[in-house]
């Protein structure tokens, strides 16, 4: 058990663990009374939590899905930055942003189960990668505001910044490798096969 006194190791699992704190499912529960993993896409993310919730209360649905993708950036971002500061070396710091994401998506308080990870990515990439992900954000919102669909929008924004981020950093500072940008992309993918199905049947949902 020697291991567990690396600090490398304490980050890991400390990024893993806040990664997986299920922010739009605490919130939901606390303040409307409402299981969200039990509704709609069963997603702990900002746009399930504004999707099941404003059909009760809309006001506050908005509050709670503003408040969980505020969360959901910051639970990655947080650990990030304290492991910055305590002068961790950038192989790690990806390693963490990687493990946030993972923790997001696949909750060890949730059995494993839990959101899409396009906020928590959002976060931790803004912090390791700030230009590729305000294009990907600028391609989030045009996408957001002309198909209305949240996976739409997601996918073309995380695919703006994986493009964005060869053409910015060829070779990303200290590490020399796009793995990390390309396993959180791959999760995110992944997470999103439902919402891929869906598509291709016409039967996604539009954000209104």
């Amino acid at each position: 058990m020697d291991f567990l006194y690396n600090i490398n190791i304490q980050f890991y699992i400390i990024a893993y663990l806040i990664g997986g704190i299920p922010f739009g499912l605490l919130l939901s529960k606390y303040f409307a009374k409402v299981n969200v993993t039990e509704a709609g896409s069963h997603s702990i993310g900002a746009t399930n939590v504004l999707r099941v919730l404003k059909q009760e209360n809309p006001k506050l649905a908005k509050k709670i899905a503003i408040a969980t993708l505020v969360c959901d950036i910051l639970k990655g971002v947080v650990v990030l930055s304290i492991a910055k500061m305590m002068g961790l070396a950038d192989a790690t710091l990806w390693a963490i942003a990687v493990l946030s994401v993972l923790g997001h998506c696949y909750s060890p308080y949730l059995k494993f189960e839990g959101g899409k990870g396009v906020a928590t990515g959002m976060g931790v990439l803004f912090f390791m990668l700030p230009v590729e992900t305000i294009v990907g954000i600028v391609v989030w919102a045009i996408a957001a505001k002309t198909f209305k669909v949240s996976s739409v929008s997601s996918l073309l924004g995380l695919l703006a910044l994986v493009f964005s981020s060869f053409v910015i950093h060829p070779q990303i500072n200290n590490i020399s490798t796009h793995a990390p940008v390309l396993i959180i992309s791959f999760i995110i993918l992944y997470k999103h096969i439902p919402n891929i199905m869906r598509l291709i049947k016409k039967e996604e949902k539009r954000v209104v």
